[in-house]
């Protein structure tokens, strides 16, 4: 009897190893914050944008964009550059009606927002 109790004291480590704890909640909330954290740090950059800003400039602080379209027209290149500000389906996945278009001719930036994108197309 002593030496089962002592064996199941000896084994209860291993057993239990795979034990995980969670503190202060599971993975969802960190992947919430990051993602209404990125939304609002492009909220706060497309609402301090100007109009002739150089292409550079504005990848230098929106950083990466989640889409990225370019098209030539009468001459000029163009190049639209989407960024997430919104959150409109709970599914993991971001898609162009969750962002911003930011419109570039030659470069420039000359527009920005939904009703900018479908005077420029």
């Amino acid at each position: 009897m002593k030496t089962t109790a002592i064996a199941c004291g000896l084994c209860a480590p291993l057993l239990l190893s795979g034990c995980v704890v969670s503190v202060g909640g599971d993975g969802d909330g960190y992947y919430q914050h990051d993602w209404e954290k990125r939304e609002a740090n492009n909220r706060q950059h497309v609402s301090r944008l100007e109009q002739g800003m150089m292409l550079e400039k504005v990848t230098q602080r929106m950083g990466l964009a989640d889409f990225d379209e370019a098209y030539q027209q009468d001459g000029a290149n163009y190049r639209i550059l989407y960024y997430r500000t919104q959150r409109i389906t709970d599914d993991g996945v971001t898609t162009k009606d969750e962002c911003t278009p930011l419109i570039f001719e030659n470069g420039r930036l000359i527009g920005w927002g939904d009703a900018a994108l479908s005077s420029y197309r």
